[in-house]
């Protein structure tokens, strides 16, 4: 045959569009071309393609060769389509037996070739085999992906090692084992004592208290407080609170990470992201050439810390307003649009003060006046709005330290914190019960509805809201933590004590 034709996948966010590969050879002097608003790395396929091929055993076929890339108008990226235009060189040129045309009509070929004809892993691979069985298809993908496809045995995804073990198995000579069955090595466990735990961290009580607040409602969570008071450990174990991803939340997550090109770990954790402060406003949002997620994506249903807080750029930190709202980001590019789920627990930490020690009952702050309203003016009031808990820390003592030792030794350290993930799992299953979401996206008439406020904490927010100058949302957000100091507490409705205990978490900077 002339011409053959190879389904494949595009990634354009998280959707996997169908691309079809269409191969024509054609007489005339040698030439290759590809079309179909292909990037400069799919252009270079072709000399991995003729090196391919050739290290694997093939003729290269004499003539025009011409690859579209259909429909023309969607961008095409990456190596991805490597090996479908390779196997249709191979059907178009005759070297694949008749009846292996027949197989591709039911088949998606995925995949990046090395040159000696080996698969790469791509990006996306979770999405493009979902959707290649909506379609009717199975994808065929390189074995570097194929733990993706454990999280959805059901697809039929199968894996490949090289280009020769596909033309086997079109040939019928070599069936291709099922990528979800492919054993890999266990990951190395880990120590679970030295894994992180809320009982090393020494003194915070209230912080401590804080973290629990947070975990149970999924609130938002600043931490202010002197130079190694704690404030990173106590974000760093906050994973550690929260219960293992349920399986399309796991799903979710995996598919993020795919899309991303991060190795895939199992089983599938909460993430945990902590990008430097010197990060630029693409690679916390997302963006690029290519509308690729940013890290409030990659901690979708995780964790996002983000230590310094004040340091980072002012626009990076504007951006995160409206994804703490929507849940979602919106990434638009000249004839590129693509949308990522964005709903990350946000930890943010800072000092008090440039020099830290404003407040600190061990050292004197030397900043002067002018210079700590400036380091605070960084972070902007529509921003801190949105932060349900701002905790003040203080530095650890002597005290403190002989306190935490004694806890040790007696393993009240270990059961307060075992009690404290008990909690925070019950109160999240209260929440799931109730109203289907976690406290801290009630929004509107759900929210007093679910809040159930008697008289006198109904009584005590607007004298709050009167005093403090809370904005509404601010006041919404406040009657969200006592919700979830409720729930902590088994509570069917929220009293004058949860709300009077909510707007002391939401008082470390002073002011709304």
């Amino acid at each position: 045959m002339d011409v053959a034709r190879i389904a494949c996948r595009a990634q354009v966010g998280l959707a996997a569009p169908p691309v079809a590969v269409e191969v024509h050879l054609g007489s005339g002097l040698p030439s290759f071309a590809i079309v179909g608003l292909a990037a400069t790395e799919v252009k270079e396929s072709k000399e991995r393609v003729r090196a391919a091929l050739a290290n694997a055993g093939f003729e290269w076929p004499a003539g025009r060769i011409t690859v579209n890339l259909a429909p023309a108008d969607l961008p095409k990226d990456g190596g991805r389509f490597d090996l479908a235009i390779a196997v249709g060189i191979l059907a178009a040129s005759g070297q694949v037996a008749r009846a292996a045309t027949g197989r591709l009509a039911g088949l998606e070929l995925l995949g990046e070739l090395g040159l000696a004809g080996e698969l790469r892993a791509v990006r996306g691979a979770l999405l493009a085999a979902r959707a290649a069985a909506a379609a009717g298809r199975v994808l065929v993908l390189p074995r570097a992906n194929a733990p993706e496809m454990r999280l959805l045995p059901s697809l039929g995804a199968r894996a490949a090692a090289d280009l020769l073990e596909v033309c086997r198995a079109l040939d019928d000579a070599a069936p291709l084992p099922l990528a979800h069955e492919i054993e890999w090595p266990a990951a190395a466990a880990g120590d679970a004592a030295s894994a992180p735990s809320l009982a090393d961290v020494c003194g915070q009580a209230f912080a401590k208290r804080a973290l629990r607040v947070a975990a149970a409602g999924g609130h938002s969570l600043l931490l202010v407080g002197p130079p190694g008071c704690g404030k990173s450990m106590l974000a760093q174990r906050l994973p550690t609170l929260l219960p293992p991803l349920g399986e399309a939340e796991a799903i979710d997550v995996a598919a993020v990470a795919s899309v991303a090109g991060v190795p895939p770990a199992w089983p599938v954790p909460r993430p945990f992201r902590a990008p430097h402060h010197t990060a630029s406003a693409g690679a916390i949002i997302g963006g690029g050439a290519r509308a690729l997620p940013g890290e409030i994506t990659l901690a979708h249903l995780g964790v996002l810390f983000l230590d310094e807080f004040p340091e980072f750029d002012r626009r990076v930190l504007e951006a995160l307003r409206e994804p703490l709202e929507s849940g979602v980001v919106s990434i638009s590019r000249a004839g590129l649009q693509a949308e990522y789920p964005a709903r990350f627990q946000l930890v943010a930490a800072m000092n008090p003060c440039p020099c830290g020690h404003h407040g600190d009952r061990a050292r004197a702050c030397r900043c002067p006046p002018r210079e700590l309203e400036r380091y605070r003016a960084r972070l902007s009031g529509p921003l801190l709005d949105r932060i349900d808990l701002r905790v003040a820390l203080e530095t650890v003592g002597e005290a403190d330290l002989a306190a935490h030792r004694l806890a040790l030794d007696r393993g009240e350290a270990r059961r307060e914190t075992e009690r404290a993930i008990a909690q925070v799992r019950a109160a999240r299953a209260r929440q799931q019960a109730r109203q289907g979401r976690l406290n801290c996206a009630l929004a509107g008439p759900s929210l007093e509805r679910c809040a159930q406020p008697t008289r006198a904490a109904l009584q005590t927010l607007a004298l709050a809201r009167d005093k403090l100058g809370l904005s509404l949302r601010g006041t919404h957000r406040t009657l969200r933590v006592a919700r979830t100091l409720a729930d902590l507490e088994d509570s069917e409705s929220v009293g004058e004590a949860q709300l009077a205990e909510a707007i002391q978490l939401r008082r470390a900077l002073g002011g709304d």
